[in-house]
């Protein structure tokens, strides 16, 4: 049976950065992504956080990501810019981006930030929540699609090309709850899989097809050469292709196969439009409002994208983050081959 154990989301960090710097992370960099990957489990989002330090791990060991890399302007104009991450670290480069994305953003009312070369950043809602944080209205859209294998299968299409593609908003508010909305436009995750895998758990229904494109919900259907299904039918594929789109405003393309894709970063100065406090106040009293709509039949409640991970993090927190089995076993073997202290919680 698939058990899970605790840390404190200190401890972790630490671990973590210090696993990053082992293998050729300047510190200032390592503190950056250990932070990024251990918010996402702080937050109740296991797949996107430390969890994926195996594949990084492996990444860096073919040199698929280079860890002392930073990112380089390529071109720019007053609004936006056009960088090379260089292929280090996928959570630094997007940090770096979102924050040079505000800074045109403070001149000009908007700024963009589009690459290539970006190697994995992990969760999307991290980086518009690091906008909404700072006054700003985030927004981060990744789109992949090509001919031969995707991760998902699209409404009304046989063959596979696109990725999970996902979506991120984040809105201020005045009450410390902004809105941060992050979802891919399948109906599951494509780590999120591996993570249900992990815990033993089978998948709910409607959310992937098997390698012959029968419904199922055994993650290894999905490993094995199966598919993501997309959400909303044929909205959700709508949004999935705009993600493609915008993405390719960096860049990356080929014209031959038809492959299109990329990150675009995008954020807007609220204070260019109206007072940020007008609005924060305007957006928290809305958002109120909708938590305090009567709950339909069978809900105990009304919540808005954001709050159930203020929740979690708050819990998790106070307890200690829960870490399938399986991922402290990983640690506890990069902590035997590098030499690197793991205390466990509880």
């Amino acid at each position: 049976m698939n058990t899970s154990r605790r840390i404190q989301a200190d401890k972790l960090q630490t671990f973590i950065a210090q696993l990053c710097e082992t293998v050729g992370t300047p510190r200032n960099i390592a503190e950056s992504v250990s932070r990024i990957l251990v918010n996402a489990d702080l937050k109740g989002h296991t797949s996107h956080g430390v969890f994926l330090m195996r594949h990084y791990m492996h990444s860096i060991e073919h040199d698929g990501l280079f860890p002392s890399n930073v990112p380089e302007i390529l071109q720019q104009t007053p609004s936006t810019a056009f960088v090379d991450a260089r292929k280090g670290w996928g959570h630094y480069s997007a940090q770096w981006s979102m924050n040079l994305a505000m800074q045109k953003a403070r001149s000009t009312g908007i700024g963009a930030v589009t690459f290539v070369n970006m190697n994995h950043i992990g969760r999307l809602g991290e980086y518009v929540e690091q906008a909404a944080s700072e006054g700003f209205i985030g927004i981060v859209t990744e789109g992949w699609g090509a001919p031969g294998p995707g991760e998902m299968t699209e409404h009304g299409v046989i063959a596979n090309r696109l990725s999970t593609n996902p979506v991120a908003l984040g809105v201020p508010s005045a009450d410390g709850k902004p809105f941060i909305s992050d979802f891919a436009t399948t109906v599951f995750a494509n780590s999120k899989v591996h993570v249900y895998k992990m815990k033993g758990m089978k998948l709910p229904p409607g959310c992937i097809v098997d390698k012959n494109g029968q419904p199922s919900i055994e993650p290894d259907d999905y490993i094995e050469g199966g598919r993501l299904l997309v959400f909303g039918g044929i909205k959700g594929y709508a949004i999935s292709l705009m993600t493609c789109l915008l993405g390719a405003l960096g860049g990356a393309f080929n014209r031959p196969s038809g492959g299109i894709g990329g990150t675009l970063f995008q954020a807007i100065d609220v204070s260019a439009f109206q007072p940020l406090e007008d609005y924060q106040q305007n957006a928290s009293a809305f958002l109120e409002g909708m938590r305090s709509t009567p709950p339909a039949p069978g809900f105990s409640e009304v919540l808005v994208p954001g709050d159930l991970e203020r929740r979690v993090e708050q819990e998790q927190l106070r307890d200690g983050i829960e870490l399938p089995e399986t991922v402290w076993s990983k640690l506890l073997e990069y902590s035997e081959k590098y030499n690197l202290e793991l205390e466990l919680e509880r």
